[in-house]
């Protein structure tokens, strides 16, 4: 099968043909993976924006669909035949050893799920069945970005109803984020990029007001803009860049009641500067894991909900790819101009 694999951080990807391990482990299905899209933890790995990877060479990818070809023992969540979505957060079912695939007689590490390949060995507990009327397609955005979106809105920041948002950049995830937002009836809700695409393309999914932060007149800064919208503060600041100077200006613009969430991943080693006293009264902040979703419980009711014409995912994907141009897909996510890139692997 070909696969994309992490050869050497800061370099391309390299694709070629690797062998599946000969047996399956206890807990571990085989699925041929349909579609997948790139996130922005993968342009981590990548970069090495947590430090030296110890693991390479190894696979990549943790949002994805797919269909189950064959399962090791102890599987009772799927069975062959069954469209699935690949997802990173920890479902129903076993957690089973991680894989080993060869390539060119060397060793390529894998964890628990990967999706850059045609073919993968996945844990039962990253695997959810979904409706096999389903669009693939659509379905490989739930295994991250639209899970961790309602996920940071209704887990982490508990919005309510008429709150005010700020979410400071509009990517896959940020998207998500004010979708889910959208879906809560909050009010303003109010997207800040430095790409005009993905702002427009926020107003699609909900955002009321939107930003461009490398386009404010000279005698005005983002503080002010802000102020101009909500001069009582903002109840809920959602920061997805990873961005030291953002993360610590998202703080600051939370009102003295409100919650910081912190989604993107800063670089290793990297610490904010933060006045505290705030936060030993009513002020929150804190840091989201994917949201602290449940996949098997998120999915199925977030499809319900898409099916019932609550939202349109079919704007989140900007463009398809092939396996053999992933490395063009990535180049042109880091360029900005896209919502979600997929690589259509069958």
């Amino acid at each position: 099968m070909k696969a994309a694999i992490l050869v050497e951080q800061n370099q391309p990807l390299v694709i070629d043909d690797v062998t599946l391990p000969e047996e399956l482990k206890y807990g571990q299905v085989l699925v041929k993976i349909y579609y997948t899209t790139i996130c922005g933890s993968q342009l981590g790995e990548i970069d090495g924006v947590k430090g030296p990877d110890k693991y390479l060479p190894h696979l990549l990818g943790h949002e994805g669909s797919g269909v189950v070809e064959k399962c090791g023992e102890g599987i009772t969540t799927v069975k062959p035949g069954d469209h699935v979505v690949l997802h990173w957060r920890e479902g129903k079912g076993i957690q089973s050893p991680t894989p080993h695939y060869k390539w060119k007689e060397k060793l390529v590490n894998a964890g628990s799920i990967t999706t850059f390949n045609e073919y993968a060995l996945v844990s039962e507990n990253r695997l959810t069945p979904i409706d096999k009327a389903f669009d693939m397609k659509i379905a490989s955005l739930y295994g991250c970005a639209i899970t961790t979106g309602f996920g940071v809105i209704n887990n982490n920041a508990h919005l309510k109803s008429g709150e005010s948002i700020i979410v400071f950049g509009a990517g896959g995830v940020g998207a998500a984020i004010i979708l889910a937002a959208s879906c809560a009836s909050a009010y303003p809700i109010i997207a800040i990029d430095i790409n005009d695409f993905k702002l427009d393309q926020a107003r699609k999914f909900g955002a009321t007001h939107t930003i461009n932060s490398m386009k404010l007149s000279p005698n005005q800064n983002i503080q002010e803009k802000i102020r101009e919208i909500l001069p009582q503060g903002v109840d809920v600041i959602v920061e997805t860049t990873g961005i030291k100077a953002v993360r610590e200006l998202a703080y600051e613009l939370t009102n003295n009641t409100g919650r910081t969430i912190m989604v993107g991943v800063p670089k290793n080693g990297e610490k904010m500067n933060l006045d505290t006293l705030p936060l030993h009264f009513t002020k929150k902040i804190t840091g989201s894991h994917g949201g602290k979703a449940n996949p098997t419980y998120d999915i199925p009711r977030l499809i319900r909900l898409q099916q019932n014409g609550a939202f349109d995912l079919t704007e989140m994907i900007t463009k398809e790819f092939s396996l053999d141009q992933i490395n063009e897909a990535i180049q042109l996510v880091r360029k900005g101009d896209v919502i979600r890139c997929v690589i259509k692997m069958a």
